[in-house]
């Protein structure tokens, strides 16, 4: 996965519904300096390591039975 940019935002929404978002809100979600949020990158990692764990026989969530 590429690293996130900000024209990369900027393209997301333009292409989605989105409310207008501001350069210095995009700004905050590819470099954070206000230390609120969580990084949008950071998000995206995180995201991708967790697409990478094989589940193996792991059954759907509907099939587990409550005790």
């Amino acid at each position: 996965m590429k690293p996130l940019t900000k024209p990369t935002l900027q393209n997301i929404c333009n292409q989605l519904a989105s409310h207008d978002w501001s350069d210095a809100e995009l700004d905050e979600l590819v470099n954070p300096k206000l230390g609120i949020i969580t990084g949008f990158q950071d998000l995206l990692d995180e995201l991708e390591t967790l697409r990478k764990i094989d589940l193996g026989d792991t059954p759907p969530a509907l099939t587990v039975q409550k005790r």
